[in-house]
């Protein structure tokens, strides 16, 4: 389970470095975003987690005869299936809990994340080498920036006062103070030259400074939206709620009911889970082959990735969202139903035995094309 879903983390790590460094942000902000898409990658790494489990437990017992054993004293699949339904039961529990309750604050803190690193209320630093607009009145360009973008180097700054009034500075440094106004910070300048003008000098005034303090009125921040901009923010109960309500326009409505049946869906899909993995775990007699442990990971993966593709469909109106998300949700459980009974009551059933066959006999054509190859040692 941890496994998995530090694989699906690490995929999103490198775009959010990328995305906060593009917006100037603190590097601290990533790992407070990756915290907050930890319940929604578990959502999928907790039923990864308990397929792997229950098919590795159950193929160690089938290369190693144990199983056989088991069956000849009289325990049958149906009794050996407690254990593993045990676990999937208790897990299904706990994921129902993450993509209905704990999911939802996760994705509304993340998006204000986002939203604070966009509009600066995460004090962004200013971007070296570039120009950057600080409110409305100030522009600066920096050469070197350090301490977490408090210390600059290297300045040039130009303010616009109301009244026509312009000043331009360079300064070897400088460093952002704060002030008994939260809306406005002082920018104290260290070692440089003042150019200050105004519609009435009949020349620009030019002086030199050891230290110089620029006020700086801080843009008003946008407050951040409510929870339940989107689907995923919602609970549960939330989502039944607005999807029943004949006040909420058609399009919501329709978004609202399709997440809510995809978040059943996936949940109900754990208590099948236990079936396939067991079908998939017993290899064919005198093979070591792990074709099912590839073969469960891309069942699982498909299987939620059609169910994100119908869940948008619905969303779409193209077709009601209980269609389109309960009638494949019926055929993998089939489907799966169909592979268990063919193992467990079906005298030497076998469910992939021909993808099986299949996989073996092209195995050994790629070893012998291998051992055929220039340099190896045979004829080619």
């Amino acid at each position: 389970m941890v496994l998995s879903a530090m694989l699906l983390v690490l995929e999103k790590m490198l775009r959010l470095f990328d995305f906060v460094t593009t917006e100037g942000g603190p590097v601290s902000v990533v790992f407070r975003m990756l915290a907050n898409l930890i319940p929604e990658y578990l959502s999928l790494g907790i039923p990864i987690g308990l397929t792997l489990g229950i098919l590795l437990a159950f193929r160690k017992l089938a290369t190693s005869s144990e199983l056989d054993v088991l069956k000849a004293v009289g325990l049958g699949y149906g009794q050996l299936l407690k254990a593993p339904y045990a676990y999937a039961i208790a897990l299904a529990a706990l994921n129902l809990a993450i993509v209905g309750f704990i999911q939802p604050y996760a994705r509304y803190a993340y998006e204000g994340l986002q939203f604070e690193l966009r509009s600066g209320a995460l004090g962004a630093s200013i971007k070296v080498g570039e120009f950057t607009s600080l409110g409305q009145r100030l522009t600066l360009r920096i050469e070197s920036s350090s301490d977490e973008g408090r210390r600059l180097g290297g300045i040039f700054a130009h303010a616009v006062a109301p009244n026509g009034q312009t000043i331009s500075a360079s300064a070897r440094e400088g460093r952002f103070l704060a002030t008994g106004d939260p809306d406005t910070i002082v920018l104290r300048l260290t070692d440089g030259m003042l150019v200050h003008d105004a519609p009435g000098f009949p020349a620009p005034r030019v002086l030199t400074f050891s230290s110089h303090d620029l006020p700086i009125d801080l843009p008003k921040i946008e407050a951040f939206r409510r929870r339940g901009g989107a689907d995923r923010e919602l609970t549960i109960p939330e989502l039944a709620q607005v999807g029943s309500s004949e006040a909420t326009p058609l399009a919501t409505r329709l978004e609202t009911r399709a997440n809510f049946h995809f978040r059943l869906v996936e949940v109900a899909a754990m208590l099948v889970l236990p079936l396939l993995a067991i079908a998939l775990a017993v290899p064919p007699k005198r093979s070591t082959s792990a074709l099912g442990v590839m073969l469960s990971i891309v069942i699982l993966v498909t299987q939620h990735k059609l169910n994100q593709y119908a869940e948008s469909y619905g969303a779409l109106g193209g077709i009601d969202p209980i269609i389109a998300l309960w009638v494949p949700f019926f055929l993998f459980t089939g489907m799966t139903l169909w592979m268990f009974h063919t193992l467990a009551y079906v005298p030497g059933g076998q469910p992939i035995g021909a993808l099986e066959r299949s996989f073996a006999k092209l195995a050994a054509f790629v070893s012998r094309l291998w051992k055929r190859r220039p340099g190896s040692g045979e004829p080619s």
